[in-house]
């Protein structure tokens, strides 16, 4: 394997008109996907390249943020750079200057997302695999060294991580055929907050016909009867065997979210995302015990792993919605989900990516880390701007053959 030598970095301030309705919730109401797009440049045909979700302005931000962050990097050999890449990363989370901008959160750590995600496209593509088994063919020790560690020692030792990984060595192989296999996916796409009742309704159906056995329901209104009437109708219409996600996109005060949340109950929904603001960790942990058995999903708006690691000690959440566009990249969504293994809670991702890399990182917490939950968030309205979008059929995530992290845009 010949040496790959990063030589220059570049970015890209890259945005997405959506069609009216599309990816509209109840606080993000004229979204324009976009990303901040990391490329590292090598002295050969390879270029590694990051994303970093962003909702359209400021997206030019965190381009400028990673010109700066990533100067480092050029110059470095990509085997060498990944052999120390979690000293890497925590060196360029902690710039001296920069840092004071976060910490380890905003407009710097998702430029540290595009920049780690860059760095180990890169990587794949040099070995020639792609990410997923680029993963899962390190050893634990390879593994845990390209982790950042830091402020978890009351929860995760580099050791401990070591060993949850070589605990499982024995049972990857009988993991293995969820490659072949594939895994499900659900549809976030059918219940946008704009959509009319008979568009929410025919989307819902159009999905279960599609093979989906699992689906997304945006809520948050200011009227509650309005989230309890659709949240029973999408019931109605797709029957109790399928599992319907509710999605407040953090609008409920606790003590509306308790109320709310106990109203749902009656249509069984499959976990209440983002009820309240994403910082509250003692409120998640009072609305986690009042409206138990229901479960509550939390991640998107979580920026590093020390609030994971919070919500996971306080009890907060049943399920970890880490994404590697918003956390600071693959590096810090692999510490995320050996937390997850260590306390015994799912990881389902958010998908800012539109489940472009997360498609390869939830193989590896199947295969390496023995995570139970397999599932992935499809969300297919980017999918044409890909060189090589996520395959879905019947509902189910195809397993991606190419080298990289499947993050490179068509031009």
């Amino acid at each position: 394997m010949s040496s790959v030598v990063i030589t220059r970095v570049s970015t890209q301030d890259a945005r997405f008109q959506l069609k009216p309705g599309e990816g509209v919730d109840a606080i993000h109401t004229n979204p324009q996907y976009a990303y901040a797009v990391a490329h590292l440049h090598t002295d050969g045909p390879l270029a590694g390249v990051g994303l970093a979700l962003t909702l359209g302005q400021g997206t030019d931000m965190v381009c400028r943020a990673i010109e700066t962050l990533a100067a480092p990097l050029v110059g470095r050999e990509i085997e060498e750079l990944m052999a120390e890449f979690g000293r890497v990363f925590r060196q360029i989370a902690d710039h001296p200057q920069l840092r004071w901008l976060g910490p380890h959160k905003g407009v710097v750590h998702l430029a540290l997302a595009s920049i780690t995600n860059a760095c180990f496209d890169l990587w794949a593509k040099a070995r020639g695999v792609p990410l997923w088994q680029l993963l899962i063919d390190l050893t634990p020790e390879e593994v845990v060294a390209l982790l950042d560690l830091s402020y978890l020692e009351d929860a995760l030792l580099p050791g401990e991580a070591v060993d949850l990984l070589r605990r499982e060595l024995p049972r990857r192989a009988e993991r293995r055929g969820v490659i072949d296999r594939g895994y499900p996916g659900y549809d976030t796409s059918i219940g946008w907050f704009h959509y009319s009742d008979d568009q929410v309704r025919e989307n819902a159906r159009r999905a279960v016909d599609a093979g989906f056995t699992a689906m997304k329901l945006k809520t948050g209104s200011p009227d509650s009867a309005r989230d309890i009437r659709r949240a029973l109708m999408v019931r109605e219409a797709v029957g109790p065997d399928v599992q319907i996600m509710l999605d407040a996109n953090q609008q409920w005060t606790l003590p509306s979210a308790v109320r709310i949340c106990l109203e749902l109950a009656a249509m069984s929904p499959y976990w209440i995302e983002e009820p309240t603001h994403p910082d509250d960790v003692l409120a998640h942990q009072t609305l986690a015990r009042a409206i138990y058995p229901i479960p509550v999903a939390v991640g998107e708006h979580i920026p590093h792993r020390v609030l994971f690691k919070n919500y996971m000690q306080a009890g907060a959440a049943h399920f970890i919605q880490v994404d590697c566009t918003r956390v600071g990249g693959i590096s810090e969504f692999i510490t995320v989900s050996l937390l997850a293994r260590k306390f015994d809670l799912p990881v389902v991702p958010h998908v800012g990516d539109m489940g472009q890399i997360h498609q390869h990182l939830v193989l590896f917490n199947r295969i390496a880390l023995g995570h139970e939950q397999i599932f992935l968030e499809y969300i297919p309205h980017l999918r044409d701007y890909f060189c090589t979008p996520a395959q879905v059929e019947d509902g189910v995530y195809r397993t991606p053959q190419e080298p990289g992290s499947s993050s490179d845009l068509q031009d």
